[in-house]
């Protein structure tokens, strides 16, 4: 690569790094997990960065690289794992600056719902309220149809809004507006 590609991948993983490890933490539930799926994602997006940057959205690219990279930790070992809630009880190290949200009660009840969700619903859920994507975006990040986002959306929405954790906690967007920036 040119050195101006090099200099251009470097901004472009410092500006990203944190929303990665953060959309990979959540469908990951373990922090050292999500370090590594976000690293393995940009390691894909350097060797691929001419592409990356000719992609119409570049972080939609690389969104969809961190999804299929999570994906592929199972597809390689053909290991079933299944997130659980007593996975996420010892809290990740903190990081102040780059996840905020570790420091709320509510948000740690939050993470542990998400992690009750099946693997596919709770992709859809941190792509599109979390990260704030459009139906479409979604669909088109994890190469499924819009009425498949819509339907994991409505189940895992409902899963979440059932589940004894969450009881009693109302979880508005103002809130929690500073955690997807």
């Amino acid at each position: 690569m040119k050195p101006e590609e090099v200099a251009d991948f470097r901004t472009f993983v410092e500006s990203r790094w944190s929303g990665l490890v953060r959309t990979a933490y959540l469908l990951t539930g373990d922090h050292g997990i999500a370090e590594d799926v976000a690293q393995s994602t940009l390691t894909k997006a350097y060797v691929n960065w001419r592409r990356v940057q000719r992609a119409d959205n570049p972080d939609a690219y690389v969104r969809r690289v961190l999804v299929n990279t999570n994906t592929e930790r199972f597809r390689k070992r053909r290991v079933a794992e299944h997130l659980v809630a007593e996975q996420l009880g010892a809290e990740p190290p903190q990081h102040p600056d780059l996840d905020p949200y570790l420091r709320v009660d509510e948000r740690q009840m939050l993470r542990t719902a998400l992690a009750d969700l099946p693997a596919r619903q709770r992709a859809v859920v941190v792509l599109r309220y979390w990260d704030d994507l459009s139906e479409l975006e979604v669909a088109r990040t994890l190469g499924c149809s819009l009425g498949t986002v819509k339907s994991q959306a409505a189940k895992g929405l409902k899963r979440l809004r059932a589940h004894p954790g969450l009881a009693g906690i109302h979880l508005r967007d103002e809130e929690y507006a500073d955690d997807r920036a």
